[in-house]
């Protein structure tokens, strides 16, 4: 910018020179030396680089009739730039020295564009006439270095980039580059702050006034600002908090007068610090010595070789002592204590590095932390003593169920063979035997029906214990009869057969039904209704869940994939919904339409059992890992509580259908019995509180108490064990 700014500036020097000289002159000889400087340029275009040898040659732009046509031009001394007037007239002069024309000489014609895109190419540009410029022969480094030591103006040189040419600049043209450089004007003889304004106010009096508004109204009532101002300074100096020059004066007299002036230590310290400081805690003290420690012990205090070898072998942070008593004549003869630095090293260590911090403690009485339950005595009925025992099986009776009217029981043993009760009695009505242990039974919920499902190996076995009402006995015979057995369906491998009137099996075991499954049945839940019934096989896999429907003799699967070890699955009491337990879930299923409805998860490594509200809002399962969860399905997917009061594992659960009562049975020879309050009130959490536990079983090859039952309208429970008896509670 600042070489650009010099050749503008010599241009306009050089053409008010050029148009004030040539004035003089006629206009002929104006005509003919415009026609000559035409001819030079146009000669200098077409000679531009027609010898390449040097660097002279190539930008001096001039042959040698140029030259002489160049000299005449220029002959008149008033046109020459007064550098070239002493010099002969022979010499070529370099018109890249100075400008001749308005317009600044430029033969470079590739226009306004970035220079540095010709950085790898041989050429920097092109004449008028297309040709290529050359680059100048540009020296190494070395060749720079010591053109800078013999070259005196190598500091004010500067390379043109457009032509690539070395310009030296003049002294003129380094002042105006430094007026520049410090912020002022290029030239020097401009003057901005000489400048003539006009003056806006005179000592004349003019006529008439700058401004003709009338004053305002505030000019002549007191300011209401200013008296509020001088209120508040007033209250001030009444207060003392604003003192006159003369106060401020004394009081600074009076505080130098002071003879004990006090430096404070802690002026930069915060509140936090000083806080810390009023709080100090004192370590706490070293224990007196004891006997043990003394010069002189009693004698018990003393070691024996044993307990010196046995005090040796220990650890020790396991030592009661860190020291072996002695015992010395007297004082005199007591060495130096070995161990005196580390102990007093150990004290430093535990003073520095031990925080010692003020805690407040809470006077909490441990009697209001324990909730508040009501007495048991308030919750009653619920069983608590022992009435009956029922004797008869000869090993573990696995299963137990009631009819709905609470008069009969039936159960199943590991002695295949299940035995029809009267409960008021103990009296053993009926025994069936059968080939193989019998795992699950199942008293239908239906009164109008009597019929009991059986597990028993791979069968589920329909029998009309004959107990009870003879017209409904007479009436479950006839039902079974008015229905036929249906066609095989194919992907199931359940099969459906009944027993002919003229059978064993029909008149003295009263067995009427027979449905066969792939694997052995585990477990039989009953519908409320009574038409419909679940099996649950073991390690079935998709067919771990199967569910028949009496009336119409068929079966069907419900899952397509295998949801996991099915444990136990159950029927809603009021809705279409199965409950189906796994090892660590509980899924909900809606059967009309057929998909998931919820899934419970249970924090437990293996689900026992499960049981379900009568309500059907809440359920408890039973565990191997000795917990009893109650789950608010309407709360949240989780336990809603957790009790742990069996030690070992959890084989049942139940839940009363009238009283709000539930108990679990475990190995342990426990059953607990709770009691369950679920309110009506949404906002209101279900009240849990274990009122009894009740023990009677012995326990047999680990096992104790299998499982339990509630009476259906009684609060009694019936209790199965591994002692091959059954118990009532009352």
């Amino acid at each position: 910018m600042a070489t650009l700014a010099i050749s503008k500036k010599r241009q306009r020097e050089q053409h008010t020179d050029h148009s004030v000289q040539g004035t003089e002159h006629s206009s002929e000889s104006r005509s003919s030396k415009e026609e000559d400087t035409l001819f030079s340029s146009s000669a200098l275009a077409d000679s531009d680089y027609d010898s390449t040898d040097s660097e002279s040659s190539q930008f001096s732009g001039l042959s040698e009739d140029d030259s002489e046509e160049e000299s005449e031009t220029y002959s008149d001394t008033e046109h020459t730039p007064e550098e070239f007037q002493n010099q002969p007239s022979d010499i070529k002069i370099n018109e890249y020295e100075y400008d001749s024309s308005d317009e600044e000489d430029i033969r470079n014609t590739v226009g306004n564009i970035p220079m540095h895109w010709y950085d790898d190419y041989p050429h920097i540009g092109y004449d008028l006439s297309g040709k290529k410029i050359l680059k100048p022969q540009t020296g190494d480094e070395l060749d720079h270095l010591i053109e800078q030591s013999e070259n005196p103006d190598y500091w004010r040189t500067v390379k043109d980039p457009q032509t690539g040419q070395n310009i030296v600049l003049s002294r003129e043209d380094c002042a105006v580059i430094q007026r520049i450089k410090s912020g002022k004007y290029a030239d020097k003889d401009v003057n901005a702050f000489n400048i003539d304004w006009p003056s806006s106010f005179e000592s004349e009096v003019e006529i008439h006034p700058l401004s003709n508004r009338p004053e305002d109204k505030r000019s002549f009532i007191p300011s209401k600002w200013e008296r509020l101002k001088v209120g508040k300074m007033v209250h001030s100096m009444k207060m003392g908090w604003m003192k006159t020059p003369s106060q401020r004066k004394k009081e600074l007299e009076e505080k130098n007068d002071e003879d004990d002036h006090y430096y404070d230590l802690w002026s930069n310290e915060d509140e936090n610090d000083r806080s810390r400081l009023k709080m100090h805690i004192p370590a706490p003290k070293i224990t007196l010595p004891g006997h043990a420690e003394s010069y002189n012990p009693p004698p018990e205090y003393l070691f024996s070789k044993e307990e010196r070898s046995k005090w040796q072998e220990t650890d020790k942070e396991d030592r009661r002592q860190d020291f072996v008593p002695h015992k010395y004549s007297s004082m005199r003869a007591i060495p130096a204590f070995k161990n005196f630095m580390n102990e007093r090293f150990a004290r430093c260590l535990d003073l520095y590095l031990c925080p010692r911090q003020q805690k407040m403690r809470m006077n909490v009485n441990p009697e209001d932390l324990i909730p508040k339950l009501p007495q048991p005595k308030d919750l009653q009925p619920f069983p608590t003593t022992e009435a009956i025992v029922y004797t008869g099986h000869k090993d573990l009776v696995r299963k137990i169920s009631l009819d709905p009217l609470g008069q009969w029981m039936v159960s199943g043993s590991d002695d295949k063979t299940v035995k029809f009760w009267e409960l008021h009695t103990g009296r053993c009505m009926k025994t069936l035997d059968f080939d193989d242990k019998v795992k699950s039974v199942a008293w239908c919920p239906n009164a109008n029906i009597s019929l009991v499902a059986l597990a028993v190996g791979n069968h589920v076995i329909l029998v009309n214990p004959g107990l009870g009402d003879k017209l409904i006995v007479t009436k479950t015979d006839e039902l079974l009869a008015e229905s036929s057995l249906p066609e095989q369906e194919k992907g199931l491998v359940t099969t459906w057969s009944e027993y002919t009137s003229d059978s064993q099996e029909f008149t003295e075991s009263n067995l009427r039904l027979k449905v066969t499954h792939s694997k052995s049945v585990s477990q039989i839940s009953w519908h409320a209704k009574g038409d419909y019934f679940a099996a649950t096989l073991s390690g079935a896999g998709n067919q771990s869940v199967i569910i028949h429907q009496l009336s119409k003799r068929r079966s069907q699967c419900p899952f397509s994939k295998p949801k996991g070890l099915v444990q136990c699955t159950l029927f809603h009491p009021n809705k279409p919904f199965l409950f189906v337990a796994t090892q660590r879930y509980i899924r909900v299923y809606n059967l009309l339409k057929q998909e998931l409805s919820r899934k419970l998860q249970a924090n437990c490594k293996w689900i026992s059992s499960m049981a379900i509200h009568p309500g059907g809002d809440n359920v408890i399962t039973g565990s191997y890992d000795c917990r009893l969860h109650w789950f608010d399905m309407d709360l949240s997917t989780k336990p809603y509580q957790t009790l742990k009061h069996q030690k070992k594992a959890i084989r049942s659960v139940d839940i009363h259908k009238k009283y709000p009562l539930f108990a679990s049975t475990s190995d342990d020879g426990s059953v607990v019995v709770c009691h369950g309050m679920v309110y009506n009130d949404l906002m209101q959490n279900p009240l849990i509180v274990p009122v009894k536990v009740l023990r009677g079983h012995v326990t047999t090859n680990g096992l104790n108490a299998i499982d339990c039952v509630f009476h259906p309208n009684q609060p009694w429970l019936l209790t199965s064990g591994a002692d091959s008896t059954i118990r009532l509670f009352s």
